[in-house]
């Protein structure tokens, strides 16, 4: 049987993300999460909006810790965990919400812009892009406390770092996703909502 994993930041700051996501997701039915990490939030949300049917999405060796959460907790609206890497094959499936929290300083540049040029393929004309994390703005950092954690990053991998809002942005632009909403987090993060652009 394999352990949970458990990520304290999932605890901290799940209620403030569920605020936000019960209003920007009200009106949406089908989520996909990527970078589900240790399958929390992916329970929690779940639990706390059943209407929603939430896909929990990561590279294949976190697939095993988030399936010990969704096991345990049974819930009838998550499906089994599938396998994504923004490198990779993506969903043949279409969702109209997509959330993702903490992962874009994680992955390399390259790897944010792949994510946000592939969203077409899995998304609906009116899909909603959630994404939750520490931003840069004007390129500077917003306390002194994500300027620690950018170092922090950086050692653990040159490719990691807090990205820039204008930059992260430009690129949801370019994939006909515009900016409805920013929302000040806790902790001096931030959940950028953009909903997709039909096409004229």
């Amino acid at each position: 049987m394999t352990t949970k994993p458990f990520a304290d930041a999932c605890e901290r700051n799940r209620d403030p993300i569920l605020s936000a996501l019960r209003s920007h997701f009200s009106d949406r039915e089908r989520i996909l999460e990527i970078g589900s990490g240790t399958g929390q939030h992916a329970v929690y949300f779940a639990q706390k909006m059943p209407a929603l049917q939430w896909q929990a999405s990561d590279r294949a060796e976190n697939l095993s810790g988030i399936r010990a959460w969704l096991d345990e907790a049974i819930l009838p609206n998550t499906p089994a965990p599938i396998e994504l890497d923004v490198n990779g094959n993506w969903p043949a499936e279409i969702f109209d919400g997509i959330f993702s929290a903490n992962t874009l300083h994680i992955m390399s540049w390259p790897e944010v812009e792949t994510l946000f040029h592939k969203l077409s393929s899995i998304s609906t004309p009116d899909a909603k892009l959630v994404i939750y994390g520490p931003f840069n703005y004007g390129g500077q950092f917003t306390s002194d406390s994500n300027a620690t954690f950018d170092r922090s990053l950086k050692s653990r991998g040159a490719h990691m770092g807090i990205r820039d809002f204008e930059a992260v942005n430009a690129l949801a632009s370019s994939a006909q996703f515009a900016l409805i909403d920013d929302v000040p987090m806790p902790a001096n993060n931030h959940l950028l909502v953009w909903q997709r652009q039909a096409d004229v």
